[in-house]
């Protein structure tokens, strides 16, 4: 009889062939899917082609992005796109994301299906624990494991222990996931969960809808993680409904399987949450940090950029304007959410106040381009990290946030909520 199992056990014992691993014990691997933007790919491609390989091991299960440099903001960022392009074209790749008809990869990869529950999925981008919120096991790893697997079609893994969070209460308004994600950070601290699978549950994760557990299990990685997951559910189940390019296989931890540690919280009164710089962990409920001005807000990236974050933060937004003393931006997490947002009349109502509104592009997220930070600037942001220098300047400042608070932070010039308004 197997030993009990996580959920992250599974699969890693599904893909590895075996009918069970254990935390510390190292398996080969077969991933379903393997990825790269236009950051990674050109340096994972050159890895490939050092391996001697002709041929990737399968076109079908390979997607490559442009996101970070999108569109190309100068000629460097051009040829790393241009040789992405080429290759996908060499081998044969349909799941390369042309600009218009893509997006970042964290968000349009489980919005069109292509990454389903029980997965494991390997890309070479730290954010790509947020598959994790469709129950998939998902993992950033370097170029050049990346260029190996894509010629290979496998690669080794240290199985990881895995900690167990339960989160439970009814969130008040205006608290998201991006605000349990950045509560629990600020708890256990970035290298809290190194190399651990975050395993996030309760009867508050059972009602949360699923781009606010996209948005979780994407910061994982900013607590240490080797991945961040929620068992599936009905949420997924419906989620994954005309959706999925594949047959899912919906797993759930067994009763008595270990965790390294576990954590109960009731967030039933817990504030929105601010990360101050320069850790995501460094963070204050919104009532100790109202009051502080910025010039800039960002409403986007992998984090907070899907359709559902949109719309919160175009409902505040509507009837005014943007403060006269900042810039707010925002760029849509794909052509589809850009496409969907204008649909529903939201990129009116940005624009109507005042906002610059931007293709689908992680932009300004990795100090990148499309919203830049010059000394001394800071910046409300719904993106995952504020580092130093992460948007910009070494002396500028990101304070990540949701979006009802970035919303409400452009419009009055200072952090607040959306209730602090007139």
């Amino acid at each position: 009889m197997a030993r009990p199992m996580t959920i992250t056990e599974k699969i890693l014992a599904r893909h590895s062939g075996a009918e069970e691993v254990a935390p510390g014990q190292f398996v080969n691997v077969k991933p379903d899917l393997v990825m790269a933007n236009d950051i990674t790919a050109p340096l994972a491609i050159d890895a490939f082609r050092a391996t001697g390989a002709v041929k990737v091991f399968d076109p079908d299960k390979v997607a490559l992005v442009p996101s970070h440099w999108a569109p190309p903001k100068d000629i460097l960022s051009a040829e790393l796109v241009y040789k992405m392009r080429h290759f996908a074209r060499e081998q044969g790749i349909d799941g390369f994301y042309e600009l218009g008809r893509g997006g970042i990869e964290h968000v349009i990869l489980p919005e069109e299906g292509v990454v389903v529950p029980g997965d494991l999925v390997l890309g070479a981008d730290s954010h790509t624990c947020t598959y994790g919120g469709v129950g998939a096991f998902s993992t950033g790893v370097g170029s050049t494991d990346l260029g190996c697997a894509l010629a290979t079609g496998e690669t080794w893994l240290r199985v990881p222990e895995s900690l167990r969070f339960e989160y439970n209460g009814k969130l008040k308004e205006y608290v998201t996931g991006k605000d349990l994600i950045l509560f629990t950070i600020g708890q256990i601290g970035c290298d809290g969960a190194r190399y651990q699978a975050m395993e996030f549950v309760g009867d508050t994760i059972s009602s949360l809808p699923m781009y606010q557990r996209l948005t979780m299990c994407n910061m994982a990685i900013e607590a240490g993680g080797k991945s961040g997951i929620v068992p599936p559910d009905d949420i997924t189940r419906e989620y994954e409904d005309g959706r999925a390019k594949r047959e899912p296989v919906y797993l759930e931890s067994d009763g008595e399987a270990e965790y390294k540690e576990r954590y109960v919280w009731d967030v039933s009164e817990m504030e929105p949450q601010v990360a101050y710089p320069f850790l995501p962990s460094n963070t204050k409920p919104i009532s100790e940090a109202k009051g502080l001005e910025v010039d800039q807000v960002f409403i986007g990236s992998c984090t907070n950029a899907r359709f559902e974050d949109l719309e919160v933060a175009a409902e505040i937004f509507k009837g005014r304007r943007v403060h006269e003393r900042l810039r707010c931006i925002v760029l849509p997490g794909s052509d589809r959410v850009w496409r969907a947002a204008e649909k529903a009349g939201l990129l009116d109502v940005f624009v109507d106040s005042g906002c610059s509104v931007g293709p689908a592009s992680c932009g300004p997220c990795l100090g990148g381009h499309l919203g830049v930070l010059c000394e001394g600037e800071r910046c409300a942001t719904t993106s995952n990290r504020n580092f130093r220098g992460r948007m910009g300047h070494r002396d500028s400042e990101a304070y990540l946030v949701n979006p009802f608070i970035a919303a409400a932070t452009a419009v009055a010039g200072h952090l607040c909520r959306p209730d602090d308004l007139n």
